[in-house]
């Protein structure tokens, strides 16, 4: 591996105008490509093999058409403290502002909430549904600036109006403000490390044309493959921030090369054959991460995972392909200002921050690891309390429009108003059963009234069940053998006790389905999020068990031993669970909440714990590798087990640092976004990293090797025999170049005048 990488990054080095037109031809072909792809059919969200999901499909067959994906907008009217919204004034104004709802070309209905009867029992509050023929994401400026111009003109009448609903999106997602705030802050990282403008500029310059390639080519392939708009995010964050990262590596063990009296094409050559070697490994380690939310079985989630994937993959090229050929461009700008003046590079001495950390740590390995044991979990104690969910316009600001109808509906309706259960009956087999009747046509008629006694029946238990404050009427299809009615339960969608409401009427269909012949599912939006909470937590351990598997796998191969990578396996699990306890002290019990500008807590996204181990694992081990291999090089050329971790510090502990910081800059700069959910995706993975950097890499692990010494490193005599030999060390490599160097050659001569 280490000699094949070397030839790649020597060649790069020498053909690098080559190199370079190649990456600028991509960029090219998918930037044009994005330009002319089609955009994203919304196919929205689906959860094959839940019984909400399950309930949604019979609804799509039985009811052709009456399920399809339009958007929809719930426009709430509140009168005057002390007055009715049925008083005539306020009557006429609600009706003109219906009327002019429904005047738009896209808009397929908007109904009264007199005629609907969809006032609140005093009076004070109703609403009208608006609903659109296409999809949110299709809706046009035209349609959206008339449902504002409704709003602000029923407003003028004195009646407090909101609106919510899937007409609200705006559709924004992560991005502007929050990659912008990563770069800046990684530029100042970089720049402090290198202390050097262009070290700084190369790893940005060559990530942000990654993150470009990557999400052009999301965007070109968005429409033949399906990906939705939010496909790329988790692409944008992972490309940036390990772009970042595997170029910083790179460049950093160039100048530690360069530094050793290198001529500028060998440097480069050795630096991509043994950093370059830890990058594709750690990269792999990302990939195996993310390729492994297929697992979970949610098609967005697998999508996701594979689209931030391949920007991985992106990331990794570049950095092993057009980082040496930039380096070739500009051999010595990456130098420190002052080995540029004196005109030779002092090599980095011997005694710096790393070494006497790891120092620090290696005279008291039992305590430090106790006490970072001990912290991690206590901050991982919360995570017993850990509630899943789908936070909906409860968790927007109070300045939003949708936050403001949500709670005005809760006030006029009660709590669990916006959370309806929706209740699927189908009596088909039931009327089916009736077929052998002597006439059709009264095989027909009994059908039919079997099925709306089975119906009422049903409607009924599940009206007196406890928790249950109404059910609407039941709606039946064409075919008479299939109803739909909602149940409107007395808590909110995100309490617990709502779960449990679901939960008990589920447990009842046995003995209605007996009684009835009629069988019946539960689903709506808050059935949905709780059984992809449910399968979520039931899914979380295979997908552990793969990827912890798989990992533990590559790490043996590249360390050569049993113990490092088991070790590197407990001590991510570490991490991962005190940045979930983390999150929930946030995010589900409020402590610190408005310093984040998290206004309302409530239930953890579902899916947080899955993204969590995902990207969370493929951080941990890239850390692993880069400093741990390090202290392996050292151990292989005959230092002992305790020097080698001070070598490995000494070389590498600054730049993980460095790598760190950027990866919780990139991350946390999400903190700043509007949406609630990509707030908590951005705080889990900063302080997620935080902990596993500082904690867990720079203190636990130097800790535990110092403890074990020479053991740290055994590896069965069988097991040896069997693992193929990658020299991720590159010490074939460095066997080589210490050997005299070969005359300069014109292009090395060239690059050096440069």
């Amino acid at each position: 591996m280490a000699e094949f990488l070397y030839r790649v990054g020597r060649l790069a080095f020498r053909r690098r105008w080559y190199v370079a037109l190649v990456w600028a031809a991509v960029l090219a072909a998918v930037g044009l490509g994005a330009l002319k792809a089609p955009g994203a059919a919304d196919e929205g969200f689906s959860m094959p093999g839940i019984e909400s999901q399950k309930a949604f499909d019979l609804m799509d067959e039985r009811f052709p058409g009456a399920t399809a994906d339009g958007a929809t907008a719930r426009v709430v009217f509140v009168a005057p403290k002390g007055e009715k919204v049925t008083a005539a004034d306020h009557r006429k104004a609600v009706e003109s502002a219906v009327a002019d709802l429904a005047d738009g070309s896209q808009v397929a209905s908007a109904v009264d909430p007199f005629q609907a009867k969809a006032v609140s029992k005093d009076g004070t509050t109703a609403y009208a549904t608006v609903t659109y023929k296409v999809a949110s994401n299709d809706l046009t400026d035209a349609s959206k600036s008339q449902l504002v111009k409704a709003l602000d003109q029923a407003r003028d009448t004195g009646l407090t109006v909101e609106a919510g609903g899937t007409a609200m999106d705006d559709g924004a997602g992560a991005g502007g403000s929050a990659e912008v705030i990563g770069i800046a802050i990684a530029a100042v990282v970089l720049l402090v490390t290198f202390g050097s403008l262009a070290a700084a500029g190369l790893p940005l310059l060559t990530a942000i044309l990654g993150v470009g390639v990557s999400m052009a080519t999301i965007l070109t392939l968005a429409h033949p493959l399906g990906l939705s708009t939010t496909t790329g995010t988790l692409a944008m964050m992972l490309g940036l921030a390990v772009g970042i990262d595997y170029a910083l590596f790179v460049v950093s063990r160039y100048r530690e090369e360069r530094a050793k009296g290198r001529e500028p094409g060998e440097a480069t050559a050795l630096a991509v054959g043994t950093a370059g070697s830890a990058v594709v490994f750690a990269g792999l380690t990302v990939v195996i991460a993310l390729a492994g939310l297929t697992v979970v079985g949610i098609p967005m989630l697998t999508k996701m995972g594979l689209a931030a994937a391949g920007a991985v993959v992106v990331g990794v090229l570049i950095a092993l392909t057009l980082v040496p050929a930039f380096l070739g461009f500009w051999p010595n700008a990456v130098l420190r200002r002052k080995d540029r003046k004196r005109g030779r590079i002092e090599e980095e001495a011997k005694d710096n921050g790393g070494t006497r950390w790891a120092r620090f740590v290696l005279r008291r390995p039992l305590p430090v690891l106790i006490l970072g044991v001990v912290g991690l979990g206590a901050l991982a104690v919360p995570m017993t309390s850990l509630q899943l969910g789908m936070p909906g316009d409860e968790a927007k600001s109070t300045s939003t429009t949708e936050r403001r109808a949500y709670d005005a509906l809760a006030e006029g309706f009660g709590p669990g108003f916006n959370g309806p259960l929706t209740v699927v009956v189908d009596a088909k087999g039931d009327a089916d059963a009736k077929g052998d009747a002597d006439a059709k046509g009264d095989a027909d008629a009994k059908g039919d009234a079997d099925a709306k006694a089975a119906v009422s029946t049903i409607s009924r238990k599940i009206g007196a069940t406890e928790g249950v404050v109404s059910v609407s009427p039941a709606r039946f299809n064409k075919a008479g053998d299939t109803a739909v009615f909602s149940v409107v339960p007395s808590t909110a969608p995100t309490s617990e006790r709502t779960k449990d409401l679901v939960t008990t009427i589920r447990d009842a269909r046995p003995a209605l389905e007996s009684g009835t012949g009629a069988t019946f599912e539960v689903t709506g939006s808050t059935a949905m999020n709780i059984d992809i909470a449910e399968k979520v937590q039931s899914a979380l351990v295979p997908y552990l068990i793969v990827v912890v598997g798989l990992a533990i796998v590559l790490l043996l191969v590249v360390f050569r031993s049993l113990l490092v990578p088991l070790k590197a396996a407990l001590g991510f699990l570490l991490s991962v669970l005190a940045s979930l306890g983390a999150v929930v002290m946030v995010f589900q019990e409020g402590h610190g909440a408005s310093l984040l500008g998290v206004e309302t807590t409530g239930p953890i996204m579902s899916l947080m714990p899955i993204f969590l181990v995902g990207i969370v694992f493929g951080l941990a081990m890239d850390y692993e590798v880069f400093l741990v291999s390090r202290m392996r090089e050292a151990y292989v050329h005959g230092e002992t087990p305790a020097q080698a971790v001070t070598s490995g510090f000494r070389h590498s502990a600054r730049v993980v640092v460095a790598a760190a910081l950027i990866m919780i800059a990139v991350f946390a700069g999400f903190i700043g976004e509007s949406d609630s959910m990509i707030k908590m995706i951005g705080f889990g993975l900063a302080s997620a990293v935080l902990l596993d950097a500082f904690v867990v890499r720079m203190a636990i692990v130097p800790a535990v090797l110092a403890l074990l010494g020479d053991k740290a490193w055994w590896l069965p005599a069988w097991l040896d025999r069997i693992l193929p030999r990658v020299d991720v060390e590159g010490e074939a490599l460095t066997r080589a170049a210490d050997t005299p160097d070969p005359a300069p050659t014109p292009a090395d001569q060239e690059a050096v005048r440069v």
